[in-house]
């Protein structure tokens, strides 16, 4: 954490990285906290690459009016590999002074934070973040912004395929979005009663899996439901699915849910938290702290140093995957 002296009489909001349900709802939050301090608010499209380009504009509180419902950024997001270059990130500074910006909101993830902690330390620009990223993958804060409607999203989907796992009497491996963090699995998974959940963090074998449905069906089960994240790459089911069928001679169907988990309206758990984590970062900045992201531990706002966000690991709940294959017998 750091702390500046600074009369704040404009603050710039940005959305970064992978989209999450409930970024919406949090830029709402912002511009309408800053609004009723008297601070304006103005809007930076398309993350570091619109900070780059000065597609900066105004926001007033009606701007942000019916937005708290939807999914996706109203400010668009995106990714930018200029912006990992300093010579860059000058340029991005030198037009948030020319927009007469004091300082800087940012929600997003691990890398949005690296470029805001990079931001502050280069430029001096203070800044603060709220995680807004679906994979729960931060450490300090308890549920980042669009997790749980993520999770929700892929239950329902894996509910679904439940059913006609059932019908068929076939095991199915869904793919959940996870590429390095399991939090998404590992939640699916105890929640839908899965027989395995595959995650980065932890170390379950395609022979334990293979032993697991083999020891169901003796015991009369018919169907079952295997859940992966998706590993460095989509597609980690297919090669789970190969595994299967070579060792056992089982022909496991594939369900890839990808991107579907990224959108859709938020669930009021998102919707709440992205209006507290909003609210609280423009008021950490009008006390003169940066270089911060706003969490929630235990259902308090907290407030942890980027680098510690970003830099400690957060793992997935063993004890969830745990508890699905005690669960799964």
């Amino acid at each position: 954490m750091a702390t500046f002296q600074k009369n704040i009489k404009r603050i710039g909001v940005f959305t970064s990285g992978g989209d999450a349900p409930g970024m919406n709802a949090c830029v709402r939050a912002i511009v309408r906290t800053a609004r009723a301090r008297n601070i304006e608010v103005w809007g930076i499209e398309k993350g570091y690459a619109g900070m780059i380009e000065n597609h900066i504009r105004p926001l007033e509180a009606r701007d942000v009016a019916n937005i708290i419902q939807r999914g996706g950024t109203i400010l668009k997001t995106g990714r930018s590999a200029e912006f990992m270059k300093a010579e860059f990130r000058k340029i991005a500074a030198e037009n948030l002074v020319a927009n007469q910006i004091d300082a800087l909101v940012c929600v997003g993830g691990d890398g949005s934070f690296h470029g805001a902690m990079a931001l502050w330390r280069e430029q001096q620009i203070p800044i603060s973040g709220t995680p807004g990223t679906i994979d729960n993958d931060l450490f300090g804060t308890d549920l980042t912004i669009g997790f749980d409607t993520a999770v929700n999203t892929a239950l329902e989907a894996t509910d679904r395929i439940r059913d006609t796992a059932n019908s068929h009497d076939r095991l199915f491996i869904v793919e959940v979005m996870g590429r390095n963090s399991g939090h998404i699995a590992s939640y699916v998974g105890l929640s839908c009663g899965a027989e395995e959940v595959f995650t980065p963090e932890i170390n379950t074998t395609v022979d334990k899996a293979v032993e697991k449905i083999l020891s169901a069906e003796k015991k009369g089960k018919k169907s079952s439901i295997i859940i992966t994240a998706e590993g460095q790459k989509p597609g980690r089911a297919y090669d789970l699915a190969e595994a299967i069928r070579k060792k056992t001679g089982l022909d496991a169907k594939v369900c890839i849910l990808g991107h579907v988990q990224r959108g859709g309206s938020p669930t009021a758990t998102d919707r709440i938290i992205a209006a507290r984590m909003g609210s609280a970062a423009v008021d950490a900045l009008l006390a003169g702290r940066c270089d911060i992201m706003i969490g929630i531990e235990k259902n308090e706002i907290v407030e942890v140093p980027f680098e510690m966000a970003i830099q400690r690991d957060k793992k997935s709940s063993l004890n969830y995957v745990k508890l699905s294959n005690l669960l799964a017998i």
